[in-house]
């Protein structure tokens, strides 16, 4: 009895010490991933002092509906502005109805087999392309095939080609989150495939398609590469009067005060324009959130 209750002791002494280490490890493998993350938002809290600290003096009233000048008190960029929202609207309109629909059939319709994992495979790569990759596509086919040029549609059609790949995929993924119990449920009472999905899927997955819309606009809204290879100007002095007029945008009109020769523009007014970008983004990603909750309630 005393040899087995030694052997008993062993083992359990083993096990505690192996318990022992794997907690150690588990507490160093949970620190070393806590201070990857503190290094990524440390840097993000060192760029936005330093953004504000510069630009925040020249927000003003004046500067928000001013026009652009060669003089930095007197600059402006409200026609970068508008332009932004306009390319936003005219993004969402393009955008919002072709990844929708695509996901709806790719979920809803389309077959299991071998063309549908092609199709799928195709379009999670294509988010993952770099954005001036779409720009010289863009200026291949709106620009000089479709003969827009540098307009604003052009502009507004080739973000929606940027972010059009990531609308299908969190529309899948919403689509696919909704239980087929309620699809079941819905046949049974002897709804249509397309009532059911009307008025049963579609409700249900639409937190998840607006949430995933929306943040896909914030992305394109910050995009440059893919405007200035279509050759939107970095500059205006006037906002769009139609589909086929020259625009700018935030991200160009800050571009090029960034590339003036006076310092003020350098540092002062281009981190202005900054603290506004990342204002209408704020507000974007506050909208998704807001209209998410409202629908899962």
């Amino acid at each position: 009895m005393d040899i087995k209750t030694t052997i008993q002791d062993l083992k359990n002494f083993k096990l505690i010490k192996g318990e022992e280490m794997d907690s150690l490890g588990g507490r160093i493998f949970a620190t070393i991933c806590l201070l990857a993350t503190m290094v990524g938002i440390l840097a993000l809290i060192v760029l936005l002092a330093d953004v504000l600290k510069s630009g925040w003096t020249w927000l003003s009233i004046d500067f928000i509906t001013g026009l652009p000048s060669i003089l930095p008190e007197e600059a402006g960029i409200y026609p970068a502005l508008i332009g932004s929202i306009y390319l936003m609207i005219l993004t969402a309109f393009f955008t919002l109805p072709i990844g929708v629909g695509t996901a709806i059939y790719l979920e809803e319709y389309a077959k299991d087999g071998k063309l549908k994992r092609i199709i799928e495979t195709n379009i999670s790569n294509l988010a993952g392309v770099p954005s001036i990759v779409y720009g010289l596509l863009g200026l291949a086919l709106f620009v000089r095939a479709l003969q827009m040029g540098s307009s604003l549609i052009a502009g507004a059609l080739t973000l929606t080609l940027l972010i059009l790949p990531i609308v299908i995929v969190s529309s899948q993924e919403a689509l696919k989150s909704v239980p087929n119990s309620l699809r079941r449920a819905s046949y049974g009472l002897g709804a249509t495939k397309w009532e059911t999905i009307r008025n049963v899927v579609l409700p249900k997955a639409l937190p998840g398609i607006m949430t995933g819309t929306i943040l896909s606009l914030s992305r394109a809204v910050g995009e440059t590469a893919p405007l200035i290879m279509i050759g939107a100007a970095t500059s205006m002095f006037t906002t769009p009067d139609g589909l086929f007029s020259q625009f700018s945008a935030l991200p160009l009109q800050i571009y090029g005060w960034i590339q003036e020769p006076v310092e003020a523009f350098q540092n002062e007014i281009a981190a202005a324009g900054i603290i506004l970008l990342l204002a209408l983004l704020l507000t974007m990603n506050s909208i998704a959130v807001l209209i998410r909750n409202r629908y899962e309630r």
